[in-house]
């Protein structure tokens, strides 16, 4: 029998790309390529990292492409696309937006990815107990990578004084950041010794955290969509709501709390798109 919570997951993911994908055509082809480009980032980085560390797999979702969850992908890529759109609202220079959009996209998985292996979405193979709920720490290192990598790519190249700069900077941002997941990737497992593991992580992100807190930005300096309180939302709400019918999210209570913070931490950020004041700055 399928998964429910693997159906409902691919559902709400599919519906964000249609938002997303409405928001990217008002703007142009060039920013619908963007957002594809960061479907098909997502989907790259899942199959070399399968491939290349073997450390989790995938349950049964319906639609598949190979050992990699096609929804999956695409939730790296409506996450990039709007944590970007956010990150561009700010009053940050355009080489810090990237680790804020990083650690944007810290604040979701650290409320999904304890309930999904719980859920039956994917397995890291290292029991409930252990680490981060039963995430590896290394996960949240490779999160925080994977979007900084894409986001400071596609900035990078789509600032050089070039023809078709908009068409070719989201495949530099392709290659660059599957080069950043491979490399990293092999870092954390292959290069950093046990003892420097977690630390390592924990310093990585809590540089990147310091790091936007000391430049104080102002945040929606200009008007931006509502996209940008809707995805995070959209991922906080369904794995809390599928949490609690399972009852997973209480295996232990600690991991409602853990969730319900980063929800109330998103909510927090993105509450002037809701309340219809996006355009000042908060």
């Amino acid at each position: 029998m399928q998964n429910l919570y693997l159906f409902a997951f691919e559902a709400v993911v599919f519906g964000l790309l249609i938002l997303c994908f409405r928001h990217a055509w008002k703007q142009g082809l060039p920013v619908v390529w963007q957002l594809l480009a960061g479907v098909l980032f997502g989907l790259l980085l899942e199959w070399a990292t399968i491939h290349q560390l073997q450390a989790y797999h995938y349950g049964p979702f319906a639609i598949m492409w190979g050992k990699v969850p096609v929804a999956v992908g695409v939730g790296w890529g409506v996450i990039i696309y709007s944590v970007r759109l956010f990150s561009d609202s700010t009053n940050l220079s355009v080489w810090a937006r990237p680790v804020l959009d990083g650690l944007l996209a810290l604040n979701i998985d650290l409320a999904m990815d304890a309930v999904a292996i719980r859920l039956g979405m994917w397995n890291w193979g290292i029991g409930f107990e252990r680490q981060y709920f039963g995430v590896p720490f290394a996960n949240f290192w490779a999160w925080f990578w994977v979007v900084f990598s894409f986001s400071l790519a596609l900035r990078f190249f789509g600032s050089m004084d070039i023809s078709f700069r908009r068409w070719l900077a989201p495949l530099g941002a392709i290659f660059c950041g599957a080069l950043g997941v491979v490399v990293t990737n092999a870092l954390i497992v292959s290069v950093v010794p046990r003892a420097w593991y977690v630390p390592i992580v924990f310093s990585t992100l809590g540089g990147a955290l310091w790091l936007i807190l000391a430049l104080r930005p102002r945040f929606y300096t200009r008007a931006v969509d509502p996209l940008v309180f809707w995805v995070p939302f959209a991922f906080h709400l369904s794995f809390l709501v599928a949490g609690l019918i399972s009852r997973a999210i209480l295996n232990p209570p600690a991991l409602l709390l853990v969730s319900m913070v980063m929800a109330g931490l998103a909510l927090y950020l993105h509450r002037p798109t809701v309340l219809g004041i996006g355009s000042k700055a908060a």
